[in-house]
């Protein structure tokens, strides 16, 4: 279970079952979560002591890497994890040149936790 002291991380996606299910696992996980089914409400959450972004990539209303840029923008600099299915080339040199990491959906095994793990510098204490 998160506490106050838990790592925060902010999920981004317009998937509303997947958002839900993120939010769920990371909490159990020890983690803070705020999420946000869209760019609107991801500009308008708290970016203070973010330990990590994790953006679905296809928006309905901003690409994630677009969100990424408003966010740095304004002054977050939490590590990201862009989330998207088959990135073609465009997507992972815009991903490397922003310092991103790209997860790929579906988002099977452990592979996003590990990466907001490796971002984040600890595991937290569930």
């Amino acid at each position: 279970m998160a506490t106050p002291d838990s790592p925060r991380v902010l999920v981004v996606d317009d998937d509303s079952a997947l958002l839900a299910a993120l939010e769920f696992a990371l909490k159990a996980e020890g983690y803070s979560v705020q999420s946000c089914s869209g760019a609107e409400a991801a500009l308008r959450a708290s970016p203070d002591q973010l330990a990590c972004l994790v953006i679905d990539y296809k928006l309905p209303d901003i690409d994630g890497m677009d969100l990424a840029q408003r966010l740095r923008d304004a002054g977050v600099t939490a590590p990201m994890i862009l989330m998207t299915t088959n990135p073609d080339a465009r997507c992972r040199a815009r991903a490397a040149r922003d310092g991103a990491v790209i997860v790929e959906k579906p988002l099977l095994g452990d592979r996003l936790l590990r990466q907001i793990r490796a971002l984040t510098g600890s595991p937290p204490n569930p």
